[in-house]
């Protein structure tokens, strides 16, 4: 059985076998030390050396370090009949780099750095995050423009500005493409790790009808990818799905109402309960929703070539009996899935509850990994985070294995050596009532 690190390192398909032998040494040492100094991770000066010698090479990129792991996660999710895969956009921040800034772009709140955007799959039913699917790593160029406008326009005239370019440019050159990108690079991935897998040369050797039927992908997304563009180009595809919390409160076809008036004049369905995280400023707490679902005809924007309406099912959740002083929950959910039932309500609801997952693992990446403490050159970055992005991502699957099967066998993550490692080493310990240690 192949180690952790050799299912997500040995396989890289650098060009090199020796640079393929490195990726699975640092990976191993990242894994045991992550969050650490480099010089503690590596501790040999002559093993530092190499690392940084490896990040630094042309030749190593992102996703080259990454595609071990995604090919796996794909091929594990080509047995799920429904998969979701949940989508979201975290800034890393290197403002405090002075002397390294090539490679970095500006970010929010004057701060340079990188964005990732990171598609993780999530099992549908207990909601378990099984690994990374699809991830974008880039950085926005130095903004001339601002640079060479900034003493002779307001900054708020500068932003209306960039708002009135931003409309006419194509949108391939947008930002926001990025959501499309993901959901076109996940279904190239399926189809061609189905293809494989079968033992399939071309295109051709697998047929329309058993591509439609294998796993049907759901991306889950937030207000962000409310995008007429996505679900334009979802329509055309069989067994891609969307869920999007609305951003726009959109024209019903043939009706002057929009959305939200519309779905208010539906009557109450039933009542959902869902959890909600403890924050700086509130406690944690059980949140009652009042929720409404309906199909909806929406009209298509007049900028989309194919101007038929989009035929969707939403599903409206607001919260009742807010406390005093908390924001209420008020969750208009669209969704391509079909909503006729209560029961298919509630798991619309459900899901999206997931979409957290990729919240959750972006924190994991900066406050368990420490992402953003590191002080290297943007390429040597990029690579560095090849390997610390996988580890998030384990650390999060790890988390949610243990919420949703505190019951599994120890062997379910450890190797048999591992496991008489510990066993060996339990009487220097006094267990925890509540660890379970089976074989």
């Amino acid at each position: 059985m192949l180690d952790w690190g050799q299912q997500n390192f040995c396989n890289c398909p650098l060009p090199d076998k020796r640079l393929q032998q490195r990726a699975y040494a640092i990976g191993q040492a990242l894994a045991g030390r992550f969050g650490m100094a480099l010089s503690m991770v590596f501790g040999d000066t002559k093993l530092l050396k190499r690392a940084y010698e490896f990040f630094g090479l042309v030749k190593v990129t992102f996703n080259l370090l990454t595609q071990p792991h995604r090919d796996r996660i794909t091929q594990e999710c080509t047995t799920l009949p429904v998969l979701l895969s949940v989508g979201d956009t975290t800034y890393l921040d290197y403002k405090a780099i002075r002397a390294k800034t090539e490679g970095y772009g500006p970010i929010a709140n004057g701060g340079q750095g990188l964005i990732l955007h990171t598609s993780i799959a999530v099992e549908p039913e207990q909601g378990l995050p099984l690994g990374i699917l699809w991830q974008k790593l880039w950085h926005r160029p130095q903004d001339t423009w601002e640079q060479d406008s900034a003493k002779k326009l307001s900054k708020k005239l500068q932003q209306a500005a960039k708002r009135k370019a931003n409309k006419i440019r194509p949108f391939e050159e947008k930002e926001s493409s990025r959501w499309l990108e993901g959901m076109e690079e996940i279904a190239a991935q399926f189809d061609r790790i189905e293809k494989h897998f079968y033992g399939l040369k071309n295109s051709e050797a697998i047929g329309k009808e058993s591509i439609d039927s294998a796993t049907r992908i759901v991306h889950v997304f937030d207000a962000e990818a409310d995008i007429a563009e996505v679900f334009d180009k979802v329509r055309a595809r069989e067994r891609t799905g969307l869920l999007v919390r609305a951003a726009y409160d959109r024209c019903i076809n043939e009706d002057t109402r929009h959305l939200w008036a519309y779905m208010e004049s539906m009557p109450i369905a039933f009542k959902y309960e869902v959890k909600v995280a403890a924050t700086e400023e509130q406690p944690e707490r059980t949140a009652s929703l009042a929720v409404r679902f309906s199909p909806v005809s929406l009209k298509s924007p007049e900028r989309l070539a194919n101007q038929k309406p989009f035929l969707l099912y939403a599903v409206y959740a607001s919260e009742i009996d807010t406390p005093e002083g908390v924001p209420g929950i008020c969750w208009m959910l669209r969704s391509t899935e079909a909503v006729t039932s209560a029961a298919e309500a509630a798991k619309i609801l459900r899901w999206y509850t997931y979409r957290w997952h990729v919240e959750e693992y972006h924190k994991i990446l900066k406050s368990g990994c420490q992402v953003e403490k590191y002080r290297l050159a943007a390429k040597s970055m990029e690579a560095l985070l090849g390997f610390l992005t996988i580890i998030a991502a384990e650390l999060l699957r790890l988390t949610y294995l243990q919420r949703t099967q505190p019951d599994a066998r120890a062997t379910t993550i450890l190797q048999p050596v591992q496991l008489a490692v510990l066993k060996a080493n339990a009487s220097l310990v006094t267990p925890s009532p509540h660890c379970r240690l089976g074989s």
